[in-house]
C-alpha cells in the first residue's frame, strides 16, 4: 500500500475480464490491514509484529470458490481468524522453527497443514518464511476424498492438523505452476474457462492429499479377473464422458464403478500397466488427436482444443503429445489439407 495515496501497489495490474486479470494479483503490500482484506475468504485480522517499510509480496489467484495465495513475508506478522462454514485450506510455509499455526510448528520439514471449517485460528509468521496455501470448498473436497481414499477420509478431522506426507514436494511443485501457468496466460492473452481451472487445481489437490504408496505386489487370477471388468467398466465411463466434452476425474471413475482409488490404482497396473491418472490423460490425449484430424485448421486451433480436454500446461501437453504420437499437435491438425 502507498501510504501517501492509500492504494495497492499491484505490480501486474490487468482490466481483463478472464483468468488473464481478474483472477491473478501479484501485490506489494505495505500495511497489515491491507494483507488482511486481500484474503477476504480468510475472516482474517493481521498484524505486523517486526519492522519494515515493506510488509510482504503476495500472489493469489482467486477463482471464486477456490483460492491459490502464496505470501513472502518482509516482517513478521500474526494472524487471527476463524475458518468460515463448508471451506478449508491445504498449506505449508517454508522451514523456520519460529513459525507457529496455532499450537502447531514447521520445525519438521515436510508438512502439510489440513485446516477445517469454522476452526480458530492463530498464525505466526516470522520475516523471511513463506507461506502457501490453497482454499476450497470443503464438501467438495472431502466428498472426493472419501472416495479416493476412504480409510484416512471417512472421519475426516475437525480441527488443524498436519499431514506427514512424502507428496510435500508434489504439493509445492504443483503452487508453483499454477502461478507460472496462471502468469503464462495472462502474457499471452489467452482466456480460460473457469470450471476448468477450478476442476484441474481441485483435482491435483487431492490426488496429492489422499495419495497412497502401492506395494508392487502381482494380482492373483481372481484378482485380475476383478480388475479386468473394473477397468472396462472405468473406460467405458471415460470414453462416454468425453464424447460429451465432459472431462471426467478419478474420483468419478471410483464412484461410478464403486471402488477406492486404492483398488483402481491396483486394477490399472494389471489392466494396462499404468496408474489410472496416465491412462486418462492419454485417452483425452487421443481424443483431442481425433478431433484434430477431423478438423479444419481454418477454424480449429490447437490451444482452444487442448483447453477444452482440460489440458492447462500446453507446454507440458505439446511434448506429452509428441511423445506419444510422434509429431506435433499443430502437424495433426494440418495432415489433411497437406
Amino acid at each position: 500500500m502507498n501510504k501517501k495515496t492509500g492504494k495497492i501497489v499491484d505490480l501486474q495490474a490487468d482490466s481483463s475480464d478472464s483468468i488473464i486479470g481478474k483472477h491473478l494479483h501479484s501485490t506489494t503490500v505495505e500495511d497489515a490491514t491491507i494483507q488482511a482484506s486481500m484474503q477476504p475468504w480468510a475472516n482474517m485480522e493481521c498484524f505486523q509484529l517486526s519492522s519494515g517499510k515493506t510488509l510482504a509480496k503476495m500472489d493469489i489467484i482467486d477463482l471464486g470458490s477456490q483460492q491459490v495465495v502464496r505470501e513472502s513475508q518482509l516482517a513478521s506478522v500474526q494472524k487471527i481468524g476463524a475458518t468460515p462454514k463448508d471451506f478449508c485450506t491445504i498449506s505449508y510455509c517454508t522451514l523456520d522453527p519460529n513459525f507457529r499455526f496455532t499450537e502447531l510448528s514447521t520445525d519438521i520439514s515436510d508438512t502439510l497443514f489440513f485446516l477445517p471449517e469454522q476452526t480458530e485460528y492463530d498464525i505466526f509468521v516470522p520475516s523471511g518464511v513463506q507461506t502457501n496455501y490453497i482454499s476450497l470448498n470443503q464438501e467438495t473436497f472431502l466428498n472426493n476424498a472419501r472416495i479416493l481414499n476412504p480409510s484416512l477420509w471417512e472421519n475426516p478431522p475437525q480441527q488443524l492438523v498436519s499431514l506427514k506426507t512424502d507428496q510435500f514436494i508434489r504439493f509445492e511443485t504443483a503452487l508453483n505452476l499454477w502461478f507460472h501457468t496462471t502468469k503464462t496466460l495472462r502474457s499471452k492473452g489467452i482466456t480460460v474457462d473457469d470450471n476448468i481451472v477450478s476442476d484441474s487445481l481441485l483435482q491435483q489437490v487431492l490426488h496429492i492429499v489422499t495419495a497412497t504408496n502401492l506395494e508392487d505386489s502381482p494380482p492373483s487370477p481372481t484378482e485380475r479377473q476383478r480388475a479386468f471388468h473394473t477397468c472396462r467398466m472405468a473406460r467405458a465411463f471415460v470414453e462416454h464422458k468425453l464424447a460429451t466434452d465432459i472431462i471426467p476425474t478419478i474420483a468419478d471413475i471410483c464412484a461410478f464403478v464403486g471402488v477406492s482409488e486404492r483398488t483402481l490404482q491396483y486394477a490399472f497396473r494389471a489392466y494396462v500397466n499404468m496408474p489410472p491418472l496416465a491412462y486418462l490423460r492419454l485417452c483425452r490425449l487421443n481424443q483431442v488427436r481425433a478431433i484434430l484430424l477431423a478438423s479444419d485448421p481454418q477454424t480449429t486451433t490447437v490451444t482452444a482444443l487442448a483447453m477444452r480436454f482440460g489440458f492447462l500446461h500446453l507446454g507440458r501437453f505439446a511434448l506429452d503429445y509428441k511423445q506419444v504420437f510422434n509429431e506435433s499437435p499443430s502437424v495433426t491438425l494440418t495432415k489433411q489439407y497437406r
